[in-house]
């Protein structure tokens, strides 16, 4: 498993190949590319794992928080206040 962090997808972008999605990654929305996983179909609502910009594999809500936790125990930030 590479560092990846989690989202999850709004919507699909029309046009492009029909490889972006607007992805909801810790309430930013995020313009990702869905085409490293060809087999793999994305809606609204559907969780994956986003790798400099690619999406790397699609997961649930159970991976995607632990995603999370993988992040905050190597420290990312997330969790400090400005």
């Amino acid at each position: 498993m590479c560092l990846g962090i989690p989202g999850r997808v709004v919507s699909m972008i029309e046009g492009y190949g029909g490889q972006l999605a607007l992805v909801d990654v810790a309430g930013e929305a995020r313009r990702v590319n869905i085409g490293m996983l060809p087999d793999e179909t994305f809606s609204a609502g559907d969780w994956v794992i986003i790798h400099m910009g690619f999406v790397v594999e699609k997961t649930d809500a159970r991976g995607a928080e632990a995603a999370m936790t993988g992040l905050r125990l190597m420290g990312s930030g997330l969790d400090e206040q400005p």
